[in-house]
């Protein structure tokens, strides 16, 4: 992804030579013969003047400079929409990574993590599907393909593939906007990459097998079998790792194959959804078997023997957001990310622990640096275990300290550097939206305000927390577009006066206080409190 790699503790300088060496897949010339859509229907681009008022509108009275930081990133956004080039292979209008031109793999994916949120203005979710039109007979992927439509290598084969999460991205679109009609498309797709994915594969001589195509990210020759990636396949470019049974890229298998099922059931192939399942817990035993160390309370990655690579990194909160950490697994995690000498940095979380010996105070790109995809799978790894208040708490933290350099510089950054004072990571990418609009947006929406949207069953969850008058309005919930206001009280606990605007009915369930109250609300406007 970048010019200048650094792996462990060698810095490579890629030359001229390297950057255009031609991997070739022999006898592999079908390209995206698994997704059924081939060609681009041209279409033309949404203007972000033309669309800024059927965006949704956070409310926050308290926090004026998030909602212009939000507003900021949709703006940046809609500055990075694209067409394919012609003979690009390419088959759909694009969310652009911001980064040089390419599209990435890990970063489109994390993109849609905010970007679902205007669907209704722009589908961002046909972003993937160019991923899916250049896809190999074999079923692999490159992480990273330029705009002409040729895969792009920067370090060989071993580093071309990113963390496997289309899946994941598909249903979490599905689950905001009610919509399976792509359901249908990406499985087999999806299916075929899983099965790549699983073939056997040794990183050590990865880049020297002549049919490496053919070798996937199983770690051949283990006695844990889990999967490998490296550095910067896994996106994390500097980050210390190693062995080749890596915690975030055998998590990232196990919510594969759990989004596999989900997919596999709203198309009636059952069969098929407790296959995957079984598969995605045979995973998460090995995980917990091999990856745990009860001791420090944490997860490694491992070594062929299974010997544990016990350096603290960002990579071993993932077993929460893939539902795989036990309440007493979870509860360790948690003592680290609150730990002010290793998660709990002024800006959070840094993806070296502190107090490792080559965390960067800079950020040093990913041995410190605060970046997005990080930060929101860890937060909503916290959210899914139940951590709550502490998730609420982090993005509290994490969009104050955005803030402050945005004031600075009125932008978002491609990385930030976790002590004060607050600035950018050394290096860092500006108007980087990009992934990092997952935190002005998608955690504001969803941690901040508290909103989360079920579009499948027309269902609106909100955890009423703030004191101050906030909400959201124009909030696209599967085919409902709704408003949901709270007024100024003062303080948290007193009672809620509430206004909901709404063009269909739905289900509004308010948590407070550890209470949950459900309302059918019909069309149109109705005001009523919360006790």
């Amino acid at each position: 992804m970048k010019k200048l790699v650094i792996l462990a503790a060698l810095t490579v300088t890629v030359s001229a030579a390297q950057e255009k060496k031609n991997y070739e897949i022999p006898g592999d010339k079908a390209r995206g013969m698994y997704f059924e859509k081939k060609t681009y229907t041209p279409e033309p681009l949404p203007v972000y003047a033309d669309v800024r008022d059927q965006l949704p509108a956070p409310i926050l009275d308290g926090r004026p400079e998030l909602v212009v930081m939000y507003w900021r990133c949709w703006e940046l956004a809609y500055q990075h929409l694209r067409q394919p080039k012609p003979d690009s292979g390419f088959v759909s209008n694009y969310l652009d990574a911001a980064f040089n031109g390419d599209i990435f793999q890990w970063d489109t994916i994390f993109m849609m993590m905010f970007a679902r949120y205007g669907h209704a203005q722009f589908p961002a979710i046909q972003s993937l599907d160019n991923f899916y039109a250049r896809q190999h007979a074999s079923g692999y992927i490159c992480r990273q393909v330029r705009t002409n439509g040729r895969d792009k290598y920067y370090v060989g084969p071993a580093s071309s593939v990113n963390p496997p999460l289309f899946s994941w991205a598909e249903v979490e679109s599905f689950h905001l906007t009610g919509d399976k009609s792509r359901f249908a498309a990406v499985l087999p797709v999806l299916e075929k990459y899983v099965e790549w994915l699983n073939k056997d594969g040794d990183p050590k001589t990865y880049n020297d097998q002549p049919d490496w195509v053919n070798y996937g990210r199983r770690a051949a020759g283990t006695v844990h079998q889990l999967y490998w990636n490296t550095p910067l396949g896994s996106g994390m470019d500097n980050t210390p790792r190693g062995g080749n049974g890596w915690v975030d890229m055998s998590c990232q298998m196990v919510m594969q194959y759990n989004d596999l099922a989900t997919i596999s059931d709203e198309l009636g192939l059952s069969d098929k959804a407790v296959v995957f399942r079984k598969e995605a817990a045979a995973i998460g035993e090995r995980i917990n078997k091999w990856c745990w160390n009860e001791e420090d309370g944490f997860y490694y990655d491992v070594k062929n023997d299974g010997e544990q690579f016990r350096v603290k990194t960002s990579g071993g909160f993932w077993p929460m957001i893939a539902g795989i950490a036990s309440r007493q697994q979870s509860d360790k995690l948690v003592a680290h990310l609150k730990n002010e000498r290793e998660f709990w940095r002024p800006f959070v979380f840094p993806t070296l622990a502190a107090n490792e010996k080559r965390y960067k105070d800079d950020g040093g790109y990913w041995v410190g640096g605060v970046w997005a995809p990080t930060n929101y799978a860890i937060i909503k790894g916290l959210e899914k275990c139940g951590y709550e208040d502490f998730a609420t708490e982090s993005t509290d933290k994490y969009l104050t300290a955005m803030a402050k350099v945005f004031q600075d510089t009125n932008t978002v950054w491609e990385n930030y550097a976790p002590e004060e004072p607050f600035r950018p990571g050394n290096p860092a990418k500006p108007d980087f939206v990009g992934w990092t609009g997952d935190g002005p947006i998608a955690l504001l929406i969803e941690n901040m305000l508290g909103f989360r949207a079920d579009g499948v069953r027309r269902r609106l969850v909100w955890r009423l927390t703030r004191a101050d008058r906030h909400g959201i309005e124009r909030l696209h919930v599967g085919d409902a577009t709704l408003s949901a206001v709270s007024a100024a009280r003062t303080d948290a606990s007193a009672p809620a006066a509430l206004t909901v605007t709404t063009d269909r009915p739905f289900t509004l369930i308010v948590v407070k206080g550890g209470r949950e109250h459900s309302f059918e609300i019909q069309a149109g406007v109705q005001n009523f409190q919360v006790p």
